[in-house]
């Protein structure tokens, strides 16, 4: 018998014999379906540093001018037009190199689902929101997000996800601590998350004027 062997035997025979069948696991856990609070989400996104803007569709094109304006930006596919100012020179990505992406200022993207509770916005590779190497490389990213798209908590975005497509859960700009607890960003993403929230396609602006406000 070799100590291997020897090893293994004596780990069954302390464990004993194995069940018939696998214990059942509880499932009380909270279901999807609660009540959704947008104020909770700017709150969380402001807390993890991100900037926070609230506009019309049609105003897009304005936030991103103040942000980006006069510089190169990554673009996804799928992406709205009418959310960019002229002032961006806009590099769509058909499958740019990585260096190329890398020298970019910053990149636009819409969202598939963002979650009030946490604070996070999800990604998932939709022809409007791109591949996810253009939302790790450039300095800056600015995600635009419906306000249909927020869910209160991680059982709701789940259940609006498919699992099989490439998930990036993103919660503030990319920062890491280092032993002496020192925050450094954008050691893995950008150093600068901007989400920009608007209604619903079709729907009233968010605020009674119709302006776009800013939270920082």
């Amino acid at each position: 018998m070799t100590s291997r062997e020897l090893i293994l035997g004596r780990l069954r025979a302390a464990l004993g014999p194995p069940p018939s069948s696998p214990s059942a696991v509880a499932r009380n856990y909270r279901p999807p379906g609660g009540a959704v609070h947008l104020d909770v989400l700017v709150h969380r996104l402001i807390d993890y540093r991100a900037t926070v803007h609230q506009c019309s569709d049609g105003e897009v094109a304005q936030v991103v001018d103040g942000i980006l304006g006069g510089r190169r930006i990554v673009i996804p596919l799928g992406l709205p037009r009418h959310w960019l100012p002229d002032t961006v020179e806009a590099l769509t990505d058909d499958d740019l190199p990585t260096d190329e992406i890398a020298t970019a200022d910053g990149v636009v993207t819409a969202a598939a689902v963002a979650v009030a509770e946490t604070g996070t916005v999800i990604l998932d590779a939709a022809a409007d929101q791109g591949r996810r190497v253009i939302t790790l490389l450039p300095d800056v990213h600015i995600c635009v997000l419906r306000v249909d798209q927020v869910v209160a908590g991680v059982p709701d975005a789940l259940a609006r996800l498919d699992p099989r497509r490439p998930l990036t859960w993103i919660s503030g700009p990319s920062a890491t601590s280092d032993i002496e607890l020192d925050r450094v960003e954008g050691v893995h993403g950008p150093r600068n998350l901007h989400v920009v929230i608007v209604p619903r396609s079709g729907g009233p602006p968010l605020s009674p004027e119709g302006e776009f406000l800013e939270f920082v």
